[in-house]
């Protein structure tokens, strides 16, 4: 496997319960790394904790700084079932009520209404879905 398959974030062990580690992650957009963040205010850092799978047997414990991974592939699917199939059933829903009866804040409501069944579904499958979506711990390389 080639290291363009993979994502790779530093993180650090918050807490390990039933030997399945809680990892910090820092997520940055490109507004975090462009020199001028100080400038326009949009440094974006967000702190994300997700539990990962420890495949690998490796010698954790808390405050451990580890690279959480994944591969990409799985990174894409999980952008089109959080946010491509999302949007899609809003346009929708949105142009469908709205063609036929004209009514944009009805069309509007009706649109994000639709959202609801969908992420209850999603969350009904959540833990097939981890199965699927799942991320892996590697050592900390500097």
């Amino acid at each position: 496997m080639k290291n363009d398959d993979i994502i790779k974030h530093e993180g650090i062990i918050t807490s390990i319960t039933e030997g399945k580690p809680m990892v910090k992650i820092l997520s940055k957009s490109a507004c975090a790394e462009c020199h001028a963040k100080g400038a326009c205010g949009m440094s974006d850092l967000q702190e994300k904790i997700i539990e990962v799978e420890n495949t690998r047997n490796l010698e954790l414990h808390e405050g451990q700084k580890v690279n959480v991974t994944m591969l990409t592939s799985m990174g894409i699917k999980a952008v089109i079932a959080g946010y491509l199939i999302p949007f899609l059933i809003l346009m929708a829903v949105l142009f469908t009520v709205l063609g036929l009866t004209k009514k944009e804040g009805l069309a509007a409501l009706l649109g994000l209404a639709a959202m609801i069944p969908y992420y209850i579904i999603l969350s009904k499958l959540k833990p097939g879905l981890k199965k699927k979506f799942y991320f892996e711990l590697e050592p900390f390389d500097e």
